[in-house]
């Protein structure tokens, strides 16, 4: 059957003991131990106590909610330490995503990653948490998640016996449940050890804390390698406001904001991994480019995709419901299957118009998505579908609309007793209309039937209290709110037939979903077809967001080369604040002029310049339109940024200390394909230990030969270029204008900037 053998899919819960002795010290942290999980989620209520780390702070709570990411990360022991091992998987999203690497001792690619996921759990080992043997790694990334707040608001650690994190089930997890469109991640993880050993712990969790298991070979399971993808730090997805604005996390003053026209929540979650997550591949990048050209040149094609595009659901979080198997049927669970059943519907009827509006395509990506719609299992489906479910039966907003959808979705004559059921519910129903029609009339006021998920059916009415006897309703009336003219309130006899009410849905929804089951049984095997649609809505959503926000600028196509080169570029986020269109500028950097030094007073716009440059540098890697004239770029592997001066009084960092904690960090990361922006560095301490540690580390970078823009108050730092012949200093122009009275003189900014180093002295 559709459910299985719930005691062969799925231990026993009680059995599983998650419990860890341990105790983590010198955390600001909340403890919760020896009570069930407590979420929004559907969860267990077992008695097997759990050992959660609730990590908060001090610092104001950002509004960028946490998403709903669980994540397993396991670490090699002895000669294997760095090297690790993670698996995480969206609980609105039935995809497992698997990464294993080597990392450093700062584990940058770990905290990377981590951020990039937003995850509203992580677990880890016991043994990693062990009071007074607490790995490095659990502490770095306890500390990050402390620091930084406006990106995680409270991120659950918990921790698991070591024996769960075992290859073995692991791979045994992977090949029962991947579905057999995505088997050759088989190949690529077999000897990932320590990836299958998180997959082990995170599966056999999150089954746990669900009450439900996977449906077998209902999963889609992906390897992510990091070669494929450029790394921003976290510090430098903070600084350049790519998902979040560093003053309000409220408005869309960042990256995503400027780009985000997506219709779908698919589209934009990958929007928002795209940005924190560049692409690498020229080819890839030129096939989205392709797609979003085409896009801006037809227009018939560009409106026609984002109508249909517009109408679909979260395609991935249905996926989700659909494969899950709860472990107890509930009345929760029978509602949800008929509400997910009619959304599947939904989705499948759009197939065709979607197909439709890409017929006319002329790139490879968009054809190759059309091939894909023409799958016949989406058809096979939709018609399995419509010989047990009304025709007429609609995704709609409303609470009291879609209860009405749910109870009528099943066509009649299919179970005499479910049609009894919906009758007396109708028949319910209408008694409750007339009995608030009659009830109007007696009291000669004007009385509405009125529904909300919270109180069912209630009266309402707008009147003005002066209007009422002694300005009261009848005392046969309960529960009464007032806003304003507007008076909700109900009766115990009304309250009695919603009960009622109640209780017919009940029936209603416990036969709708013996049918319901019944129907996924013989649609499970064609419904892994719905994982490609998913990424074609989603991609398309986002190429179509692209295109939308280059009709709202001057955009133009970016081209990669071994050059970065942009001719009068401009602040994306700037553009879209400013009441004027921000002044543009040149870059130019080439692999012989490949460091380039910036000078200028304060407010000339040296910041600005330099977190552009970074900007078009991701637009151009995700696939979009950069803002200017022309431009050429080399694809980087990373991004690093050390931008601003503050203290850091949660950790008891002072601005030099972060300053060499940063620049260090850059130093040991970086590499001949990194895009580096340093502003101000050696600001936190004298002049001339400033001037120091700015030699040095500029006489590392050159060597490097990465592409590097280096900002500086220090004008002694100019004259480096009579060493290297591959340093270029530039600088911002400002002008002396004297006031009317003509005694005074004051600085007039230009933001143009000019080859050479600035002639200005004695600033800030």
């Amino acid at each position: 059957s559709y459910f299985g053998d719930k005691s062969s899919c799925a231990e026993n819960t009680s059995t599983w003991n998650l419990t860890s002795s341990s105790s983590v010290r010198g955390l600001n942290s909340t403890c919760i131990g020896k009570t069930p999980l407590s979420s929004s989620r559907s969860v267990c209520r077992s008695h097997t106590p759990l050992m959660r780390y609730s990590v908060t702070s001090s610092s104001a709570v950002s509004a960028h909610t946490v998403g709903s990411v669980i994540v397993a990360v396991v670490e090699g022991r002895g000669l294997a330490r760095g090297e690790v091992g993670m698996a995480s998987i969206d609980l609105k999203n039935p995809e497992v995503v698997l990464s294993q690497f080597a990392d450093n001792t700062t584990y940058a690619k770990v905290i990377t990653k981590l951020r990039i996921l937003t995850p509203l759990e992580i677990i880890m080992s016991n043994t990693a948490c062990d009071a007074g043997n607490t790995t490095k790694l659990f502490s770095l990334i306890t500390e990050h998640f402390k620091n930084f707040i406006p990106y995680f608001r409270n991120v659950a650690f918990t921790t698991v016996q070591r024996k769960y994190f075992n290859e073995t089930k692991g791979l045994e997890y992977i090949e029962q449940l991947c579905a057999s469109e995505f088997s050759t991640v088989f190949m690529e993880v077999q000897s990932k050890y320590y990836c299958l050993a998180a997959a082990a712990a995170l599966l056999k969790y999150v089954e746990f804390i669900q009450n439900s298991v996977y449906a077998p070979k209902s999963l889609k399971v992906r390897f992510q390698g990091s070669e494929k993808t450029a790394m921003i730090d976290s510090s430098s997805a903070q600084n350049l406001e790519l998902v979040v604005n560093n003053r309000d996390s409220r408005n869309g003053h960042t990256l995503c904001g400027v780009l985000n026209y997506t219709k779908t929540p698919g589209g934009s979650r990958r929007l928002r991994s795209n940005i924190l997550e560049p692409l690498v591949d020229a080819e890839t990048i030129n096939t989205r480019l392709d797609c979003v050209q085409e896009l801006l040149q037809d227009e018939g094609l560009f409106f026609g995709l984002q109508a249909v595009i517009s109408k679909f659901l979260d395609t991935e979080q249905l996926l989700s419901v659909l494969v899950q198997i709860p472990k107890q049927d509930t009345v929760k669970s029978a509602e949800s299957k008929i509400t997910n059943l009619i959304y599947l519907k939904h989705t499948l009827e759009l197939v065709e118009p979607l197909k439709a509006a890409l017929r006319s395509c002329n790139t490879p990506l968009l054809k190759a998505y059309y091939n894909s719609l023409e799958d016949t299992r989406f058809g096979i489906i939709l018609e399995k579908i419509t010989t047990v479910i009304n025709d007429d039966t609609r995704y709609t907003k409303g609470c009291l609309s879609m209860r009405t959808q749910k109870c009528y979705a099943v066509k009649p004559n299919i179970n005499e007793f479910l049609d009894i059921a919906r009758r007396t519910y109708t028949e319910i129903v209408d008694d409750i209309a007339g009995m608030i029609t009659q009830l109007a009339e007696k009291y000669n006021l004007p009385m509405k039937t009125s529904f909300s998920s919270a109180r069912g059916f209630f009266i309402q009415m707008n009147v003005d209290c002066s209007t009422l006897p002694n300005g009261q309703l009848p005392s046969e009336f309960t529960k009464i709110t007032k806003m304003k003219n507007t008076y909700s309130f109900t009766s115990a006899d009304l309250i009695k037939m919603n009960e009622r009410c109640q209780e017919s849905l009940r029936e209603i929804y416990h036969m709708t979903y013996l049918i319901v089951c019944k129907l996924l049984n013989e649609i499970y095997e064609h419904i892994h077809c719905l994982y490609k649609l998913s990424d074609i809505v989603s991609m398309l959503d986002m190429l179509l967001s692209f295109a939308h926000a280059c009709t709202l600028s001057d955009y133009v196509r970016p081209e990669f080369t071994d050059t970065l080169a942009i001719k009068q570029g401009w602040h994306p986020i700037l553009e879209k604040i400013a009441m004027e269109k921000p002044v543009s500028n040149n870059t130019y950097l080439t692999e012989g002029n490949n460091f380039v030094i910036i000078t200028g007073p304060n407010m000339s716009g040296k910041s600005t310049y330099l977190k552009q440059i970074a900007l078009c540098q991701i637009m151009a890697q995700i696939g979009s339109y950069v803002p200017a004239e022309y431009c050429s770029f080399r694809i980087a592997e990373q991004i690093f940024t050390r931008i601003g001066m503050d203290d850091d009084i949660e950790t008891n960092a002072s601005t030099f200390m972060k300053e060499m904690k940063e620049i260090t960090y850059i130093i040991q990361n970086a590499n001949d394909k990194s895009l580096i922006i340093i502003d101000e560095l050696g600001r936190g301490t004298s002049a001339e230990e400033g001037i120091g540690i700015c030699y040095a580390a500029c006489e590392y970078l050159l060597n490097l030969k990465a592409f590097t823009l280096f900002a500086t108050h220090f004008l002694e730092l100019c004259h480096i270029d009579a060493l290297y012949p591959n340093v270029e200093n530039y600088h911002f122009e400002v002008q002396h204008v004297r006031s009317s009275a003509g005694n005074k003189e004051k600085i007039a900014y230009t933001y143009t900037l000019s080859k050479g180093y600035t002639e200005e002295k004695n600033y800030g």
